[in-house]
């Protein structure tokens, strides 16, 4: 799994730096075009995660990509259905520490993750339907959208481990957003 993700990666960084000639969101992977599957390890991919949003972090400085990536850290914390309060911390800290990220203020950026965490945790089918609407908005810009699922990759790689759960919450911003999850391996 994490080989076929790193594959998705590496193209869609190579597509990001032929982007000038064909716009943003355009000459995204697709499924045949996949590079070699050889090398890397976990924490490589989430750092190359990590690089592609800070090559594109001028461009995701929209309130709809702030408000859809803390739903999608919310979402992906949540996604077993329990926040444990070490693991709301340590999600907490990538979020604050996160380059991207930093184009907005923490505090903000907390207040809209821990909103969304206490929503899911009170009630996760009405507070994951209200994260995946707010997760939506950011689908009219086709950069911002890939970037919220990035976002939701790295936190979700964080810890070493991609959990079934949270590749289908994943796969459920994918749908929201519009864009194929086979496009991020999940």
């Amino acid at each position: 799994m994490w080989d076929k993700i790193k594959d998705q990666a590496k193209t869609f960084q190579q597509s990001q730096g032929n982007r000038g000639a064909s716009g943003p969101g355009h000459g995204m992977p697709g499924p045949g075009r996949s590079g070699s599957s050889s090398g890397g390890s976990k924490a490589q991919l989430i750092g190359l995660f990590k690089s592609q949003l800070a090559s594109v972090k001028t461009e995701l400085k929209s309130g709809a990509y702030r408000d859809a990536s803390m739903a999608m850290c919310a979402l992906v914390a949540a996604a077993d259905g329990q926040v444990e309060p070490a693991e709301r911390q340590r999600v907490e800290e990538l979020i604050v520490t996160n380059e991207v990220l930093q184009n907005f203020p923490a505090d903000q950026l907390r207040k809209l993750f821990n909103q969304h965490v206490d929503r899911l945790v009170g009630n996760f089918e009405l507070g994951k339907s209200e994260a995946l609407q707010v997760i939506a908005k950011a689908a009219k810009k086709p950069a911002e959208a890939r970037a919220v699922i990035q976002t939701g990759m790295v936190i979700a790689g964080a810890d070493g481990v991609f959990e079934p759960s949270e590749q289908y919450a994943i796969r459920e911003a994918c749908t929201a957003l519009g864009v194929s999850p086979s496009e991020f391996g999940v």
